[in-house]
């Protein structure tokens, strides 16, 4: 199997064995032989894109092997809702052949399908899954995990981002999470969701306005201001530890919208210590490294590119706000979107080449794509509402924004070929600032 850029080549593959860990608790007690696979091709970017078909049938109690349990039915659903997220896969329903996993694939024109089962013991739970080419009827892809009953999400999720490593040569995005700002307390503070809108958490409880979160490259930490002193600070939340909160910087005036470098040492913010916003390299005990941009209009919302080697920022220095490039090696500065007098909140893709950002055209708020490099931008949203804050799945195949109508803010995705626009969460309260966090280290 290999990867081409905007791709997916699956080739036949030689038997090997994989081994693999999983985090809390979680043990593989064996990996079955990658046999033979179908060849795809799948051009991601493609407003044609052919949608991989699979089956999901219906998980087998080994205890009750002629029983469709409602355990079994709820497994095959979390998986099947995964697959789907990642835009490049289709399930079809199991009420289409009755749920069962004795059935002819190859006859319902579908290329893989992926066969479950379980056994519980006490509060432990045996599942194995096998990821099976229906073309020669051979495994692909196959797992057992053990660990505790309420570890049973985790162990779908984690063979569903296996099954699309599988395909793709890149791991999955089901066991990622979003940040955003929500007002659904009153007031606006910071919260981490799953991708699915499943579980729920909020992380701030400062009873005053909180903004632009912002994850570690490790995901365990995330960094956001809060007015909840009266002056704009930077905090940083350890979210492996519930409520261990440090503030990194007090500074008078703004301390705003910082981004983490590619490996995790510094941070890039904006402070205004004399009166101006200009762009500073802090380390994460708050500690000014250097000072980026001096006084050249308001600078803002940096976005480090994945090599660590540029920021994509914001400032007004041309009389409008627009996206400029710095090189971070000489401070060298280019601007790169002349479309609409407004572009702001800069995001870097995962592989360095695109950078999402909304610009304000004919009186509301886009998201849109360009180049680092510059040339003419690609507009992402086609609906009517203010389209703002993009932030990249890790994969670099969607994009995290808010969008506002009228009195209703949601949080919402879009694939970056412009296709597959839904609203993520349907909750009380505006949601915004959305940021997709990085995959969490094994």
């Amino acid at each position: 199997m290999y990867s081409m850029k905007n791709k997916l080549v699956l080739l036949p593959r030689q038997i090997r064995r994989f081994v693999v860990a999983l985090p809390l608790g979680l043990v593989i007690l064996f990996c079955f032989p990658s046999l033979v696979a179908a060849r795809i091709v799948i051009d991601i970017t493609s407003a044609e894109l052919r949608k991989v078909p699979m089956a999901v049938p219906y998980f087998v109690d080994k205890d009750n092997p002629d029983e469709m349990t409602i355990i079994g039915k709820e497994m095959a659903a979390t998986l099947t809702k995964s697959l789907v997220f990642h835009g490049f896969i289709t399930v079809i329903s199991p009420e289409t052949y009755g749920g069962g996993q004795k059935n002819d694939w190859r006859e319902l024109d579908l290329d893989f399908t992926v066969l479950g089962n379980f056994k519980v013991e006490g509060d432990e739970m045996t599942v194995e899954c096998r990821l099976v080419d229906n073309s020669s009827g051979g495994m692909i892809l196959g797992r057992r995990y053990r660990g505790r009953v309420e570890k049973q999400r985790e162990m779908i999720l984690k063979y569903c981002d296996e099954v699309i490593n599988t395909i793709t040569g890149e791991p999955g995005i089901s066991r990622t999470r979003i940040a955003f700002v929500s007002d659904k307390s009153g007031l606006k503070e910071i919260y981490l969701t799953d991708i699915f809108g499943d579980e729920l958490r909020q992380v701030t409880n400062h009873k005053k306005l909180a903004v632009s979160p912002r994850f570690s490259p490790d995901g365990r930490l995330l960094s956001y201001t809060s007015y909840h002193r009266g002056n704009p600070n930077l905090y940083v939340t350890d979210l492996t530890q519930g409520k261990t909160t440090t503030a990194i910087s007090r500074r008078q005036g703004l301390n705003m919208a910082p981004d983490w470098s590619p490996d995790g040492k510094t941070l890039a913010v904006t402070l205004s210590p004399d009166g101006n916003p200009d762009l500073y390299l802090i380390n994460t005990k708050g500690d000014i490294i250097d000072r980026l941009t001096n006084k050249e209009g308001l600078n803002v919302s940096p976005s480090w590119s994945p090599d660590g080697s540029r920021l994509a920022f914001v400032s007004d220095r041309s009389g409008t706000p627009q996206i400029y490039i710095m090189e971070l090696k000489n401070k060298t500065v280019r601007r790169i979107t002349y479309l609409g007098n407004y572009n702001s909140t800069p995001s870097w893709s995962p592989q360095g080449d695109l950078i999402a950002y909304s610009g304000n055209y004919e009186n509301m708020y886009h998201i849109y794509v360009i180049s680092p490099e510059g040339g003419r931008p690609t507009r992402l949203t086609k609906f009517w509402g203010d389209h703002e804050s993009p932030s990249w799945s890790p994969d670099g195949r969607q994009i995290v924004f808010s969008r506002k109508r009228k009195d209703d803010q949601q949080i919402c995705a879009i694939f970056r070929n412009g296709e597959g626009f839904r609203i993520l969460f349907d909750w009380d309260g505006q949601e915004s600032f959305p940021q997709w966090s990085p995959r969490l280290e094994e």
